[in-house]
């Protein structure tokens, strides 16, 4: 056996502290008492809508006795044995425990429908509200490699199917791994089928439908060696670590490799520096948040790994390995192998197992340090709860939680509200449809996550960007229910496609010096200024408060979230270049409510939705107008710092002091934070706008900007070469044109004319957009800056798309909101919300003398914002452009 290397405590390059692995304690059992066992799976199902405050573990299989057996038997799967004789698995099951996380009680359950057979040695993940179980040995051996699906799809009625795959796929096979890679593909990796250890590796997109698997051949080669009883974990921004497991020849494994998928669909594995300190197998790990937690294991012979590295840590954003600080007299707990592993929040939880001949029945739980607080997940009011927390962190904390979560309940219940997460943005599961994509039989489930798939029956895309001829459309009824359809028949659903992952080099090009792949070089969002920002992200929740000047963040915080956001937009390029698939906005001024929406229906930029697979754009105008102008840019400029490679934000016109010291910001920002904090925040964020990238270029195909090429703008070098921090005044007329100038009235107006807007600013015709196209190697323009009645509108033969994300924009004029989604195929698909029935009358908007026509304000449904409504029938808008081919609207 090799010598345990023991990890301790450390620090980074940062100077920050590398926490210690968590120690673990025992937590009481009560309720339905799941009993001994051994292979068996804990998986993690969240409540109604993503709530972590009603999670549940769900116990399923595994083996319950063991038998001695002097060879071994064919029919049972190896084990560590103490002895020369062996000892086999017996026993197996396939009954159903649910552990109620608030409440620290466990119950046994029956589901309905047809339950997978007895088995142990199987594998399971989460895909949305469903348990999926696959492989595994039981009495009679292998059990088939068909998928079976636990279906939480009615909460506290779950319910057994089957799912349908289509072809080929891994054979039937136990001790493997089983893991939901990027809320989207299910990995299989290793094993054993009876014969020999396995090293194939086999993913099945829970997004298209006919399910089938597809064989991950890399092209590097690089893949991990034959290995059964591994343990694989995936981290929640798409990249899976798999570590440990007893190689072909027997012997513990100590090495780590990551897997991440491409854009294009091809899939890479990369091997971890360093090793795992000890080789084992028959382990379990976790990720939370960047850490990956590595719990017990065995070394062979019958063997459990030692005391001191029995609990170690990956700490992904330094890439160093620790461990537990003091083990202390309970570190012999996670010394056994063959248990169960799950996690919610913080809190790592581990059942039963096998140590030596002695199964496990024990319960345990341990605390991630950088994970969210206790009140998130559990009830520390509640006797398991209470007994745990005293143990671990004394009776006055246990008693001081208690009470809190007393004051809390006491207070939701006089608010009439209910815990929610960020987790739930994304309903990540479907119900069962039969019929809906094809005939099914009985029984069988979809694991079609999320919306916007194109149809599979649609034919192949050109090599051309075109508009694709149907548009996903949404309506809002009052009481919130996002679900109508106006307008056009829906595309069924946009394939949101894989991530992106750059596999290019580090720049290490010393001779004999392996190459770390960036796929394990990914950075890990750390904990920041951010995150607390980032609490504004609850689509599926937000409501308007009852005091629009309430805002719960200071100057303070937001200078520093500035402070973030400009390192990064210093870091940019002034025209930017991306990859497809991108999600692309349009203006929003402070329209809070309306940003919601779309990513409640479309998706969520958060780990939990769709970030993992699309970027998103957004093309500026984020603040005046609209009663939420702080909302709107603060959560953007924190989504930025939370995910930097895949969130973009450029300048529109309203990102200027001169502007938006007019149109309602500055007032906001009076109204909301006080007259010293307010004018400095305001002059904060201006300060920050004058670094924002001013374009964008998606496959050297699509240019997207605010406004337009007006009358000076022929190349995208000129754009390139303004250098910034940049005022209006000093990004003379290439700055203004790119900014303030918009299409003519239709195609039959060509040229450049003078704008309706006021003086020294112009309309263009098709003809400069063609030029302009063809000049730079372009196919499309996407540009914001005027409101259209669809949200969308086409321009110069489809060459030019005006996009408008904010609804009935005008307060009367009933306009919808649109975002544009574009694949890898190249296809653009407009995806629209229908503005919400007016909570109040407008009168008509007032003359003003101004030069400069701007459009009004809409706040979310119910807003209270007669603060703001002086600015707003002082300077009225420029109405609506009209629908595509019919006549302007332009005073």
């Amino acid at each position: 056996m090799e010598e345990s290397q023991t990890p301790t405590t450390t620090t980074s390059s940062f100077d920050d502290v590398v926490l210690p692995a968590p120690a673990v304690r025992q937590f009481p059992l009560i309720g339905d008492d799941p009993g001994p066992r051994c292979g068996h799976t804990l998986t993690t199902i969240l409540g109604p809508n993503g709530d972590p405050s009603s999670a549940k573990l769900v116990l399923f299989g595994g083996a319950t006795a063991l038998e001695w057996s002097g060879k071994g038997s064919p029919n049972g799967p190896p084990t560590p044995s103490p002895n020369a004789s062996g000892i086999r698995l017996a026993g197996a099951t396939n009954d159903v425990h649910i552990f109620d996380v608030r409440s620290g009680e466990w119950k046994k359950v029956v589901p309905q429908g047809d339950p997978p057979s007895a088995r142990a040695a199987h594998a399971a993940a989460a895909v949305g509200n469903m348990v999926v179980i696959q492989g595994g040995i039981g009495p009679s051996g292998l059990s088939p490699e068909d998928l079976h699906v636990l279906d939480f799809t009615d909460f506290n009625k779950p319910k057994w199917h089957r799912v349908i795959v289509q072809g080929g796929g891994p054979t039937a096979r136990y001790a493997h791994s089983l893991a939901l890679v990027g809320n989207r593909f299910l990995v299989v990796s290793g094993g054993n089928d009876g014969k020999q250890t396995l090293g194939d590796s086999w993913a099945l997109d829970t997004s298209e439908k006919p399910y089938q698997w597809r064989k991950i051949v890399p092209e590097n080669g690089n893949e991990p060696s034959p290995r059964m009883y591994a343990a694989a974990a995936s981290r929640s921004d798409g990249l899976l670590l798999l570590c440990g497991g007893r190689g072909a020849n027997g012997s513990p494994l100590a090495d780590a490799f990551g897997l991440a998928r491409h854009r294009d669909g091809r899939w890479e594995w990369a091997a971890a520096p360093g090793s795992m300190p000890s080789p084992r197998y028959q382990h379990g790990s976790v990720f939370i948040n960047g850490r990956l937690h590595v719990m017990g294991g065995a070394i062979g012979g019958g063997r459990m790994v030692e005391k001191a590295p029995a609990v170690v840590t990956l700490d992904t954003s330094p890439g160093m390995w620790v461990g537990q600080a003091d083990p202390g007299a309970e570190g012999d707990l996670m010394r056994r192998c063959r248990h169960a592993v799950a996690s919610i929040g913080p809190y790592i939880f581990i059942h039963g197992g096998l140590k030596g001949s002695t199964l496990l029945e024990d319960f345990l739980l341990a605390e991630d340090a950088t994970g969210a607080g206790e009140l998130s997940v559990c009830d520390p009011r509640a006797p398991p709860w209470q007994e745990w927390i005293a143990a671990a962190h004394g009776a006055a904390a246990a008693q001081h939680l208690a009470s809190a979560a007393a004051e809390e309940a006491e207070a939701a219940a006089a608010l009439n509200i209910k815990r929610v997460d960020n987790s739930g943005d994304l309903k990540q599961m479907d119900a069962s449809m039969p019929g809906a994509r094809g005939s099914e039989p009985p029984g069988s489930v979809s694991l079609a996550q999320r919306r916007g798939e194109f149809p599979a029956g649609r034919d192949m895309p050109t090599p051309d960007i075109r508009l694709y001829h149907r548009a996903v459309v949404v309506a809002q009824e009052p009481d919130g229910q996002l679900r109508g359809l106006v307008r056009q028949l829906s595309i069924e659903q946009f394939k949101n496609e894989g991530r992106r992952v750059s596999l290019l080099d580090s720049g290490n090009d010393t001779p004999g010096e392996q190459k770390v792949s960036p796929v394990l070089d990914r950075a890990y969002s750390e904990v920041g200024v951010q995150k607390s920002f980032l609490q504004l992200l609850n689509p599926r929740e937000w409501r308007e408060s009852e005091d629009t000047r309430d805002f719960p963040y200071t100057y303070e915080q937001i200078a520093l979230l500035c402070d973030a956001a400009e390192i990064l937009f210093k870091s940019e390029e002034t025209v930017l270049t991306l990859q497809a698939p991108v999600k692309i906005f349009g203006d929003l001024h402070g329209q809070f409510g309306d940003l919601m929406r779309l990513f409640d229906e479309y998706g969520t930029p958060s780990t939990a939705g769709d970030i993992t697979y699309i970027d998103y754009l957004f093309l500026g105008d984020y603040v005046d107008r609209g009663a939420h102008s702080l909302e709107t840019i603060c959560l953007l400029l924190a989504l930025k710092v939370e995910h930097p490679d895949h969130v973009h934000l450029i300048r529109g016109n309203h990102e200027a002091a001169d502007i938006n010291a007019l149109f309602g910001f500055r007032l906001e920002c009076l109204e909301r934070l006080g007259e010293i904090n307010g004018i400095k925040a305001w002059q904060r964020l201006n300060d920050l706008f004058n670094w924002l990238p001013l374009a964008a270029v998606i496959e050297d195909r699509v240019i997207c900007m605010h406004g337009g090429i007006g009358r000076s703008i022929t190349t995208i070098d000129q754009i390139r070469e303004l250098q910034r921090p940049l005022t209006m005044e000093d990004g003379g007329m290439v700055l203004m044109d790119l900014l303030w100038s918009d299409p003519t009235v239709n195609d039959a107006v060509e040229g450049v004319q003078p704008s309706p807007r006021g003086p020294g600013l112009v309309t263009f015709g098709p003809d400069r957009v063609m030029e302009f196209c063809e000049n730079n190697g372009l196919q499309m323009i996407v540009r914001a800056h005027e409101c259209v009645m669809d949200g969308f509108e086409r321009f110069a033969q489809g060459h030019l798309i005006t996009l408008f994300s904010a609804t009935n924009y005008c307060g009367t004029a009933n306009n919808a909101g649109a975002i544009l989604v574009l694949g890898r195929d190249n296809v653009m698909v407009p995806k629209l919300i229908h503005p919400l029935p007016p909570s109040t009358p407008r009168g008509s908007p007032i003359n003003s003398d101004l030069k400069l026509e701007e459009e009004p304000p809409t706040p979310y449904a119910g807003a209270s914002d007669t603060w703001m409504a002086s600015v707003n029938e002082e300077r009225p808008p420029t109405p609506p452009r009209g629908r595509p081919g019919g006549p302007s609207v332009f005073i």
